[in-house]
This record gives structure tokens, sequence and C-alpha cells, in this order.
């Protein structure tokens, strides 16, 4: 049986006084997100075109408390905010899914499993009840790709992904977490053909203005 708002707002009281928390999207004190926030988590599922020309179904835009709360999530620690991010990605993952393909998040950088302990992807992708293929791995350095360009970008991830076993005769929906100008996703598209695999989709919990705009890309 589902508890009535006021006696789960009654629950996360109690918490907030046994460990005292702000909401990751703006600060207030007492919850991780606090209901304001969380109404700015709603998805608007769309689909966008990538500069090879493929689809990817995105559910936010990435700025303001999306933003601080997608990167509480990466660069804080803050896991207890998967949960509602998750539920925003459920409906990307659902607008994108297809018969007989798998979902497969993007992996992680090495570094950055060091630094976290943990893949945000795949924790998303967990939390939105999703179980995807771990295949791909990331097997070299890379620079972080915050201040790069879209070419710098896509030299500074080429050939950085490779397939643990033959996915020949499998396909995929790709998963990522923010797309910012593809390619993090064509340089998995690329790992996954190169094992034999054939790419059918693409899915994402956010995109940037920087290389989709304000407006969709496809009416």
């Amino acid at each position: 049986m589902r508890m009535s708002s006021r006696v789960w707002g009654a629950v996360l009281d109690a918490l907030a006084v046994l460990s005292p928390v702000d909401c990751a999207g703006c600060g207030s004190p007492d919850r991780s997100l606090c209901v304001d926030c969380q109404l700015e988590l709603e998805p608007a599922v769309t689909p966008r075109t990538l500069p090879d020309g493929s689809t990817v179904f995105t559910a936010l835009r990435y700025e303001g408390v999306v933003r601080r709360t997608l990167l509480a999530l990466k660069e804080s620690g803050r896991t207890d905010v998967a949960n509602p991010l998750s539920a925003s990605l459920s409906a990307a993952l659902a607008r994108a899914a297809q018969p007989g393909a798998e979902f497969l998040s993007v992996p992680t950088s090495r570094a950055a499993w060091r630094r976290r302990g943990y893949d945000p992807v795949a924790l998303l992708c967990k939390r939105a009840g999703c179980k995807p293929a771990k295949v791909l791995r990331s097997f070299r350095t890379t620079q972080s790709q915050k201040t790069l360009g879209a070419e710098e970008r896509a030299l500074n991830l080429h050939e950085s992904m490779r397939s643990r076993v033959s996915l020949r005769g499998r396909s995929f929906i790709l998963v990522d977490d923010i797309v910012t100008t593809g390619a993090t996703l064509a340089e998995a598209t690329r790992a996954v053909r190169a094992a034999g695999g054939e790419v059918v989709g693409h899915a994402a919990l956010a995109f940037t203005p920087r290389l989709f705009g304000s407006s969709p890309s496809i009416p």
C-alpha cells in the first residue's frame, strides 16, 4: 500500500534529523530533492538527430535543476538522487525500446570509476528497472571531455572502447546520461560494430543546447 504524502513527508522529516541533507537541485534543507525540483525533472521525451543522422531519445534539458542534480550524482557522490533521475530516464528508454534489442549503457572511464566507485549511467539504468548488457569497457586513458570541442571530443574518445565478447547477431540500444556532441555514443557505436553487433537506437537522460539548441531536431 502506498503511503500518503503526509505520512511520507513525516518519514522524510525524521530521516532528515538522523541524516541531514540538502536538496541537490536548489540547496534547500531536509530533502534529497524538494518538491519543486522534482517537478523540474518531469520528462519531456523528444527524438533528436545525432551528427551521424541517427536518433537519440532524450528526456530532459541539461540546465538549471537538471544540471545541478545530475552533477550531484556524478561529482558529489549523491546516489540518493538516482531514483528521481532514473524515473526520467525510464521514459526515454521506453520510447527507444525495440523488439529484440538489448539496452547497453556506455562505459565510464577508468579514472572516473576510480574517483566515484560507481558508474552513473549503469546505476541510473538499474534504478530505472533496466538491466543493461555489460559488454563494452573503456580500455585506455582519455582526457576529460568538459573543455573539448566537438572534433577534439571525437579524437579523444576514438578507439577508447572495446567489447569484451563477440556481439555477432546481437542488436543494442545505447544509453548515456548526457548528450553534448554525440562523441560518446559515436564511439560506443563504433565499438559495438567492430565486435559484430548492431546499434538500432539511442537513449539519454538529458541533452545540452551545445549540440541541439533550443528546439528538437526532429519534428
